[in-house]
């Protein structure tokens, strides 16, 4: 069957800010030599690293799929990241810029700017801390903190020190904590007394007691003192960081943990729809060696640069993109606490003016939730300091890609939408405007980056076609993949080697065009098979995403008796239009011609929010248990637990009319 795509396969944008333009003929004959010869490729790469020893083999394959990536290398990411800047004429530069969300009035708002040789002194402070509770290499910390400068300088400290790092969202509730933190056997937690987040205080201290009731390897915590509510402390175990920071001498020196490349930098979680969640353990070596390739070729990053990346550092994109990256390569990094529409709609865009942001890093959720307060917000603020924009999340709909690309991008800016996961470690699939950059088009992630063999297979492992669905794998090795599951090796080959042998499964949906870019449909576990046909949620979303009375959709499959599965969207109007039967139907139609008659929708409902992670990606899976009468299940990172009730009641209320 002939399905008349949403996606813009043909539409080619040539930004006038762009260099480094090649066709896409060229990017992927250059791109062939790469992967061709993948183990030189990164090799080089690598080599522009400081090691204290070079290694000895670039890639131990002995073992599949449980990868080593320059044996007998020694190195130590706090060094790379802190002290060779320190100690160069970067030691003024301000390495970490910092906004509190705090914004009403002038008394309540913090800027903080830290440069390397600060950053240096505190990084060297804090571990020696550390070190006076007798952690050594190999074992583990807990990091519960909101997003304030300790949280990065906690992590650098332990890299320091050979000790890896588990970093648990502050948005978790206890038990998750929990879980995390006995699944790691963490030694010591570093919380705080609290975050802000839309203007209210987060009481991560009372959540982490909570959380450590349960916890048998804790016997150490360190609370930061962030919003000055009073907290209970525990005797013997519990300790403020400033009352210990104050035995600790100003200009202490810890000499930096000679690690191996393959030793374990940090461990972070990821959850699924089942079981627990994922310990996955990212290496020292191959993680920065690829964070390195990226910071160059697909954020183009410069001396200059101020580089804003909006996640939370609680996320691989933080660890890897507000962290490691831009401080390895010496960059001054933006770090902001709180929501990006607190106290009004254009925060987001005010930090950009404020700070003079050229590189701007964001998703595609928090885009289409800026479109709904309208182009005004955005227009209030200069943004000609933008020179660089990518998303990462979740796939652009190509509707918010023109929006921001628009008013950010001032329609000459690249703007690329970034593709990889936790478990990749960095960007795999991405334009790369640093090295070669080919052709925008909008909503697609590009093609792979230089290095990384990506493909679609079909159901069988065979390659697809162009413009035929299929399951996106990664067929070589790469540096930056995971070590393992954290103490469960079986698990690690089941997940993601077992689908297809011999080749990584990302677990995502996606196509690839005739020009080799790439298109991310959603999650497998997400696409919707009506009579046979397989449709990514995300294709759907696109094109109700397109029409002009549509902000923000969510699509999911419900059962059906005829077709085995059929769609149902919810949908979140712009300001200015309002529900009803006629603009049900009229979306409705605007998806059949615009995917096909294959997509046609059994229902849309209308709403004024929909179930968000507090990293804005929807919870898809929540609404389809909402809507198929399920269990909710675990809602821990929710932004707001209400969507969930509002969602339920659209449902209902919609129940009622079809059977009244």
């Amino acid at each position: 069957m002939s399905v008349n795509w949403a996606l813009p396969f043909e539409e080619r944008i040539v930004p006038e800010g762009a260099h480094n333009l090649v066709d896409i003929e060229t990017y992927h004959k250059l791109h062939r030599l790469s992967v061709e010869n993948y183990k030189e490729y990164w090799a080089s790469i690598a080599k522009e690293l400081p090691w204290f020893k070079p290694w000895e083999k670039t890639l131990d394959d002995s073992n599949p799929p449980f990868y080593k990536w320059f044996v007998g290398g020694e190195l130590n990411a706090c060094y790379i990241c802190v002290d060779r800047h320190a100690k160069s004429w970067r030691k003024n530069k301000v390495a970490i810029i910092w906004e509190g969300e705090p914004w009403e009035n002038e008394k309540a708002r913090e800027i903080r700017k830290i440069t390397y040789g600060e950053l240096f002194r505190e990084v060297n402070r804090v571990a020696y801390l550390l070190k006076s509770y007798g952690l050594k290499k190999g074992d583990v910390i807990g990091i519960y903190l909101p997003m304030i400068p300790e949280l990065p300088i906690f992590m650098l400290a332990a890299s320091r020190l050979g000790v890896a790092f588990s970093v648990v969202f502050s948005g978790f509730s206890a038990d998750a904590l929990a879980e995390r933190m006995n699944d790691a056997e963490a030694k010591l937690l570093v919380t705080a007394d609290g975050g802000w987040r839309n203007g209210k205080v987060v009481p991560l201290k009372q959540i982490a007691d909570e959380a450590l009731s349960k916890c048998k390897t804790i016997k150490n915590v360190i609370v930061v003192r962030r919003t000055k509510e009073d907290v209970n402390m525990a005797q013997g175990r519990d300790e403020f960081f400033d009352k210990l920071m104050e035995s600790v001498p100003q200009n202490v020196y810890v000499e930096p943990e000679r690690v191996k490349s393959e030793d374990t930098l940090y461990v972070l979680y990821t959850s699924g729809t089942t079981g627990k969640p994922k310990g996955q353990v990212h290496d020292v070596g191959g993680y920065l060696t690829l964070l390195h390739a990226t910071m160059k070729d697909v954020f183009d990053i410069q001396d200059t640069d101020v580089y804003w990346c909006t996640a939370d550092i609680g996320w691989v994109t933080g660890h890897s993109y507000i962290v490691y990256g831009p401080l390895m390569e010496g960059a001054t990094t933006l770090m902001y606490e709180g929501s990006l529409t607190y106290p009004e709609p254009d925060r987001w865009v005010s930090i950009i003016e404020r700070h003079g942001v050229n590189i701007f890093y964001t998703s595609p959720t928090a885009i289409r939730g800026w479109m709904r307060f309208g182009e005004e917000w955005v227009k209030k603020h200069d943004v000609s300091s933008i020179r660089l924009i990518h998303s990462v999340g979740e796939p652009i709909n190509p509707e918010a890609f023109r929006w921001l690309f628009k008013l950010l991008g001032r329609e000459k800016v690249p703007f690329g939408s970034t593709w990889w996961m936790t478990e990749t470690g960095g960007i795999l699939i991405s334009h790369t405007p640093g090295k070669y950059l080919v052709p925008l088009k909008p909503g697609t992630n590009g093609p792979p980056i230089f290095g990384v063999d990506a493909d679609v297979f079909d159901d069988n492992g065979k390659p697809q076609k162009p413009e035929e669905r299929g399951y996106l794998v990664i067929k070589k090795p790469w540096p930056g993949m995971p070590l393992t599951i954290f103490k469960d090796p079986e698990r690690y080959k089941q997940v993601y080697w077992s689908r297809f042998q011999g080749v990584f499964y990302a677990g995502d949906y996606a196509v690839k065009d005739r020009d080799g870019y790439f298109w991310i449909l959603g999650r497998a576990d997400e696409v919707i098979k009506v009579a046979g046909h397989r449709l990514g949620t995300y294709e759907l979303e696109s094109a109700l995403i397109q029409h002009k009375a549509v902000a923000e959709a969510a699509v999911v499959g419900v059962p059906d008796e005829l077709k085995g599965e059929v769609p149902v969207a919810f949908v979140i109007l712009k300001q200015g239009y309002t529900p009803s039967e006629e603009l049900r139907k009229e979306l409705n139609l605007w998806v059949r011609e615009r995917v096909g008659p294959i997509a046609s929708l059994k229902n849309v409902y209308f709403v004024s929010k929909l179930p968000k992670t507090r990293s804005a990606k929807i919870m898809r899976r929540v609404v389809q248990a909402v809507v198929v009468g399920k269990p909710v299940g675990d809602v821990t990172t929710l932004e707001d637990g209400a969507s969930v009730e509002e969602v339920k009641r659209a449902y209902l209320e919609l129940q009622k009319e079809v059977q009244g």
